[in-house]
Formats: C-alpha cells, sequence, structure tokens
C-alpha cells in the first residue's frame, strides 16, 4: 500500500476517514449559514514515481507491479487523483488527460489495498447542468470495494447556503465520504463451474443477505447477516430441502443509507441506493478490512455453486444515490453531470426522474452504457455471478422519453458474447409515463410477470372476472411472450417479493400498516389485492386461521404447478409476517429479519413436497407452449373442462362470477411442435380449482382421459401418501372444498390415452 508522505490539512480538526456515530445523523440538506472554507489539496509535492499509465481499463487496475488509474470526464479542465494513508493524510497527483476524454496514470509503487478519490477541476453551472467541485472527493465509478462510510455533514453537498443553483460550497468532503480501494484480483476459484441450470428447471428464492441468517440459532453469530453466513451449510440444508436451483440477491452493490432515514433512526435495508456498481456491499461481510469483503462474496459463490446452486444479483442501473439536484456529490454528479445523467431539456439544473429517486442515468451515453456493461461483464467473469435481475428495467429502455424496444441497452447486451449467455430478467416497469412493459422485453429476456401477481391475488380472493385470465397465467402467460418466440420460462411468476406484504400477511391484511416507517403509513402500496379472511391482523379464531393456512396453500400452489419459473420469496414457506409493513424497505430489524425460531413447519413440509412434486413431473415445467393438440382421439395435451365435465366454452370462460375449473395436462405430448419436438413422457394430471366460498361437486371427464385417479394433493388437507390416497373413476364426482385446491394424477402406464 502506498504511503503519501504529505500530512492532511493542519486546520482540519476533524479524524478523517473515521466514520461518525451512526445513530446521529445530521440534516440532509446544507445548512442556512456558510461554510468554513477549508483546502483540499496539500501543499506538498507527491513523493512517489508517477508514469502516464493507459485510459484502458478505467477504473483502478493492479498489475503485480503498479496500479493504473483512469476515469472518464468530458467537463473537467483539470483531475486530481488523491491517495490516503492509515491516518487519512491525503497526497494528490495530477493525472494526464487521453485519449476520449479519460484522465489516467500509472504508479509503480501502489498496491491492492491502497485508498483514494478524485478532485475534479471544471466549470459550476447549475444552469447548463455542469457541477463540478474540487472540493468534493469523488468515489472511482468503477472501485472494486470501498472504506469508510458516509457522514451525512453539509461537506457532502456542492452547493451551499445560497441554495443548489448557488455558488459552490467549498468545503472539504473527504473526512465525511467513502474512499475508494484498490482491488485485489487474484482469487483461487478452484474447480469452480457455473451450474447453468435450464430455465424450465429454475427455482428462483428470492433473498436478503442480511435478513437471511441474522437470526438463524445454527449459524454462528460472527457469520450471521453476512456473505459467509448464507454459505454456511446450515443454510445450504435449507435451500436443497426447498428444492431452490438459485438464488436472487436483493441489491449487494455498494449501496448508500440515506441520511432523511438515518435521522429517523433507520436505514435502507433493501439497498436500491447505489454509489458503486463494481463492489460487493461491505457491510455484509464477516471479514472485515479493505478489500476482504470481495474475497468473502467469492468464497460464498464457490460454495453455493458447489451445491448446485445459481447466483443471480439484483442490480440497480437505473439510478445512483446522489439523488435530486439537492442531493450530495458523491461521484457521478461531480465527474460529469451531463453525461451520467438525463436532465431536464428545458432546465439543466433538474432531472428527469423515471425511478422515483430523484434521477435516471442516460443509458444514451457510450460512457455510461460502458459502465453498465463493464460491471455486468465483471460480476460474470470476475465474481462468477448467474445471472442478473434488473431493477425498473424499463427505465433502462428510454431513449429521449418514451420506452423503446430497441434501444441501444438491449442491442448491446444481445451482441455481447459474455452476458447474452446468463439469465437475464427484466423488471418490466418503472414509474414514468407508459413505463409498465410487462410482455414487451426482447426474447433473450425473461420478466418478472406482474400480471401473474395480480391475477392470482384476485382469483383467490373472490374477485370477479379473473377467471380467463387466470387460465393464461398457470400456463404461462402465452399471450404476453408466445408472440416474440419466448417459451414459457419468460414468465418469472411470483405472488410475493420483497416489494409488498409477505405470504402470510397477504392473508391477513386488507390494509397496509407501515406506521414504522415514519410517514405517517402514506408509503407503499394502498391497492394489494390482499384479503384478510374476515379479520384484520392477528387472529385467535380457528375458523379464521384454518381459512387462512388453506389460502396460503392455494397460492403457493398455483405459483409452484404453474408453467413458467416459480420465484418464491424467502420466508413465505416458513410463514413470515411484517406484521402488515407493505413497504419494509427501510426496516433493518427483526421487521424483516426471518424468524428461524418459530417457523411454520407444516407450511414448510408442505412447500417442500409441492417442490417435489413440479421436480419429478415434467408436465409441470414444460419447455415449449401447451398447443391444444390432439394426443389420442380427442384427448389433447391441454384442455379445460366445467364443473359438470363440459369443456370450457367461451361463455364459460367470460362469466363474471366464474370461480370454478379444472385443467387435464397429458404428461405424453410434445413441447413443441414439428419433426423436432421433445416428447414428455410423464404422468397425466387433473387439477380442480375452487375459488368460490362454497364446496363444488365436480365430475371427472370421461374414460378417454384417464379412468382412474389418485388424489395426489387437496389443499383443504394437504397431500396424502401413495397407499391411503383417496382415488376416482372417470365419470364420478368429487367435492371439492370451499376455496381449495385438488391435483389428481392418472399414472402414464394406466388406462385412459393410447
Amino acid at each position: 500500500m502506498f504511503n503519501p508522505s504529505s500530512p492532511a490539512n493542519p486546520s482540519d480538526p476533524s479524524s478523517p476517514g473515521e466514520p461518525s456515530d451512526p445513530q446521529v445523523a445530521p440534516p440532509l440538506t446544507p445548512p442556512r449559514e456558510t461554510p468554513t472554507q477549508q483546502d483540499p489539496t496539500p501543499t506538498s509535492q507527491h513523493s512517489a514515481q508517477v508514469w502516464p499509465g493507459t485510459p484502458f481499463p478505467l477504473g483502478a487496475t493492479f498489475d503485480g507491479f503498479g496500479t493504473n488509474f483512469a476515469v472518464f470526464s468530458s467537463v473537467a479542465e483539470k483531475v486530481d487523483l488523491c491517495l490516503f494513508d492509515a491516518e487519512g493524510r491525503q497526497t494528490c497527483v495530477p493525472l494526464s488527460q487521453g485519449i476520449g476524454q479519460v484522465w489516467h496514470a500509472y504508479l509503480p509503487t501502489v498496491a491492492p489495498g491502497q485508498r483514494y478519490g478524485f478532485r475534479v477541476h471544471g466549470p459550476w453551472e447549475p444552469r447548463a447542468g455542469l457541477r463540478c467541485n474540487p472540493a468534493k472527493l469523488l468515489i472511482d465509478p468503477y472501485a472494486r470495494a470501498f472504506d469508510g462510510s458516509l457522514r451525512w455533514t453539509p461537506a457532502l453537498f456542492g452547493y451551499g447556503a445560497e441554495g443548489h443553483d448557488g455558488p459552490p460550497d467549498t468545503t472539504d468532503s473527504a473526512p465525511d465520504t467513502l474512499k475508494s480501494v484498490v482491488g485485489q484480483p487474484y482469487f483461487d476459484w478452484g474447480d469452480d463451474r457455473l451450474p447453468r441450470t435450464p430455465w424450465n428447471e429454475t427455482v428462483i428464492y428470492e433473498l436478503h443477505v442480511k435478513g437471511f441468517t441474522q437470526q438463524h440459532p445454527r449459524v454462528p453469530p460472527e457469520l450471521r447477516g453476512t456473505y459467509a453466513g448464507l454459505a454456511h451449510p446450515v443454510m445450504i440444508e435449507h435451500l436443497h430441502r426447498l428444492g431452490v436451483t438459485a438464488v436472487e440477491l436483493m441489491p449487494v452493490h455498494q449501496f448508500a443509507h440515506d441520511g432523511v432515514l438515518l435521522e429517523r433512526g433507520l436505514r435502507n435495508y433493501w439497498g436500491y441506493n447505489t454509489v458503486g456498481f463494481f463492489a460487493p456491499h461491505d457491510e455484509y461481510a464477516a471479514a472485515k478490512g479493505l478489500g476482504r469483503p470481495v474475497a468473502e462474496f467469492k468464497e460464498m459463490v464457490r460454495t453455493l455453486h458447489r451445491a448446485g446452486i445459481e447466483v443471480i444479483l439484483d442490480v440497480v442501473y437505473n439510478h445512483t444515490a446522489e439523488g435530486s439536484h439537492l442531493g450530495p456529490t458523491l461521484s457521478f454528479r461531480g465527474l460529469d453531470n451531463p453525461a451520467y445523467y438525463k436532465l431536464n431539456a428545458d432546465d439543466p439544473r433538474y432531472y428527469n426522474d423515471y425511478t422515483g429517486t430523484g434521477n435516471t442515468l442516460n443509458m444514451r451515453h457510450p460512457h455510461v452504457l460502458q459502465l453498465l456493461m463493464d460491471s455486468l461483464r465483471y460480476w460474470v467473469l470476475e465474481m462468477h455471478i448467474d445471472g442478473f435481475r434488473f431493477d425498473l428495467a424499463a427505465a433502462l429502455a428510454r431513449e429521449l422519453h418514451d420506452v423503446d424496444r430497441l434501444s441501444a441497452f438491449f442491442d448491446v447486451i444481445q451482441q455481447d458474447p459474455v452476458i447474452s449467455r446468463v439469465k437475464l430478467i427484466a423488471e418490466p416497469w418503472d414509474v414514468g409515463e407508459g413505463g409498465y412493459q410487462v410482455g414487451n422485453f426482447p426474447p433473450l429476456w425473461s420478466e418478472w410477470n406482474g400480471r401473474f401477481r395480480d391475477c392470482v391475488r384476485d382469483y383467490w380472493r373472490g374477485e370477479n372476472g379473473a377467471l380467463g385470465e387466470f387460465g393464461y397465467r398457470v400456463t404461462g402467460s402465452s399471450d404476453l411472450y408466445a408472440t416474440s418466440g419466448r417459451r414459457p420460462h419468460a414468465s418469472i411468476n411470483f405472488v410475493t417479493c420483497h416489494d409488498g406484504f409477505t405470504l402470510r400477511d397477504l392473508v391477513s391484511y386488507n390494509d397496509k400498516h407501515n406506521q414504522l416507517n415514519g410517514e405517517d403509513n402514506k408509503d407503499g402500496e394502498s391497492h394489494n389485492r390482499s384479503w384478510n379472511c374476515g379479520v384484520e391482523g392477528d387472529s385467535d379464531d380457528a375458523t379464521v386461521l384454518g381459512l387462512r393456512k388453506r389460502q396460503v396453500r392455494n397460492l403457493m400452489t398455483t405459483l409452484v404447478l404453474a408453467q413458467g419459473v416459480p420465484m418464491l420469496l424467502a420466508g413465505d414457506e416458513l410463514g413470515r409476517t411484517q406484521n402488515g409493513n407493505n413497504n419494509a424497505y427501510c426496516q433493518d430489524n427483526p421487521t424483516t429479519w426471518i424468524d428461524w425460531e418459530h417457523t411454520d413447519e407444516e407450511l414448510l413440509d408442505f412447500t417442500c413436497k409441492l417442490m417435489t412434486l413440479k421436480r419429478e413431473h415434467p408436465v409441470f415445467r414444460r419447455r415449449g407452449w401447451f398447443q391444444g393438440r390432439p394426443i389420442s382421439g380427442k384427448v389433447t395435451d391441454i384442455a379445460w373442462f366445467t364443473a359438470q365435465a363440459e369443456q370450457m366454452s367461451t361463455q364459460d370462460w367470460e362469466q363474471a362470477s366464474a370461480a370454478v375449473l379444472g385443467v387435464f395436462l397429458s404428461g405424453e405430448s410434445f413441447v413443441t411442435p414439428g419433426p423436432r419436438g421433445e416428447k414428455i413422457v410423464d404422468d397425466s394430471f387433473f387439477l380442480l380449482f375452487n375459488a368460490h366460498h362454497e364446496s363444488t361437486s365436480f365430475r371427472l371427464p370421461s374414460a378417454e382421459w384417464g379412468q382412474r385417479w389418485t388424489v395426489v394433493l387437496d389443499t383443504a388437507f394437504g397431500f396424502h401418501e401413495e397407499a391411503g390416497a383417496p382415488r376416482a373413476l372417470a365419470g364420478g364426482e368429487l367435492v371439492v372444498t370451499p376455496r381449495s385446491i385438488v391435483v389428481l394424477r392418472r399414472g402414464r402406464h394406466e388406462p385412459g390415452e393410447a
């Protein structure tokens, strides 16, 4: 590590680099009075050797002998590289301006672990969108690791007491901001191999790194809430028992805790507030120290891969933690504000905000697009990540204003030989006009299917008119994805996710209860499509509790057995509650942490058996669409029936109050048409859905569809053991309990279709 000889500013009485008490947060906005002036530039010269270096690669790159530094800015007049020693003393090195508006230098004495930042000298013209301020130490957009923490003092803000379009604030921000750290590129991956689970066999488990293990009694206390904790054998055991093939980690890019939350004694728990697109968030590392979180993260990935589990990252490339024009100057704003952000064309002082966070990254700019692609490739090639879920992906697709399916973002992803080969999942909406784009992403992409979530919730809470759409959703949503050449795996099916109610709360609350967030319960979604089964919140009524358990099983069964890729929210299989909070983004406490001591073992066992049923029967995880094609006689690969065993007509589908239907799934059919179509040889199934508040008597179809059926599952009671399972014959009647599902199986060698 380089040890600069020049001292810090002797007039600065603070302790540079030392974080303040996290419980005490200064105001988010700058003070009304003019701050003390400080000179961030040391007077002594840099004593180490400095070579010109190269403009590529961007960031700080250690080659075994020294480190090359390179940073982009098209508006800078001068850029200083600032190095910090262990005591926070600073030495600045002027960078050379190279080709492509990249500033660079090579320092042969700098090794991994060196702390650094940039200062950009250039125009401060807010009305033109220019906000250069050399008093503000800037984070390297390509930093692989960080040190320290943000202290929300006025020094973080580029403007002073006269406002965001007044003169710049000249207080040095170095003592109060994160320091970038030169990364260690070497790691022994051993025989690590990406599992590459086929899409149709994928089961995604959305989890929060901290909340997943923070309260687990069998994880050592020092590992709870960390990457190492997630890789602990007891957690691998749980994932295996559940049948998970991929964990989708909520944001693990280095993020910032909002000052306004810290003022309320809260924290940004979800992490959708990125400051570094290349660095794993250091608070989730058990190993503390310069760069050590990177190695721990890699060890976690290697361990999960050895267990056959893929790692998918929830990534936030649509905005940054710098927020609106009133936000702090941490990195991009000070480096090149017009390049990195979408500025208002009529008044560049302000930002176009399609994310609800104050800013939107400018994907039209080649260096911003390069940043995104370099980050993605880094996580695949260097961190061995298996895929990405893109937060508010519609915001990435915006060119000028409209969401454009053929934007540069999609074109670059499509042709990239690295990124195009991993799993790509879009959250297909943003908060701007025209931002809801479910079904409109290109063929390479899968999507969080928000219409599946909404329809399934509506169907099971008894909403009129949901039956017709319900048929599309449980068979893969061909109406959304088939016409673009995509397969059922384009639909990432979910009923709950981190954003909203947990599964238990979905059947326990009609209304949100977000008082703990400190926003007078005004935050969060008000239209949840939930139903409390007659009582709001906790209840000791046996009838209400029994109905809630049945509704949870109905929702879980629909999710797991539907065509497409199921995504479970971590803890739903355990009966986790957030006590009605549907926007727990700021609750870094037991509200969101999984309570492993009070798990619903009955529900866990039920969910595991559901996953086994799906895994053992390919009819529930087809690669291609049902075609309605004949298999034998009039028997087709899929068929829909009324409770009277008549095939559904258009009139039946359109009945507003309809809540019951049966669906036949053939175990002998082609998943794709044509001479090379792959054939499924499996048992056949008949699923009976009853969302009505009364029992329904279903008549089974004629013998050609199956002579003898075995009841595998009844959500009113649970799974049946094979030996004692109820049987049913063709043409017979089966009474289905109110609000429940019955799953019947016909063995592949039993009489029925030839």
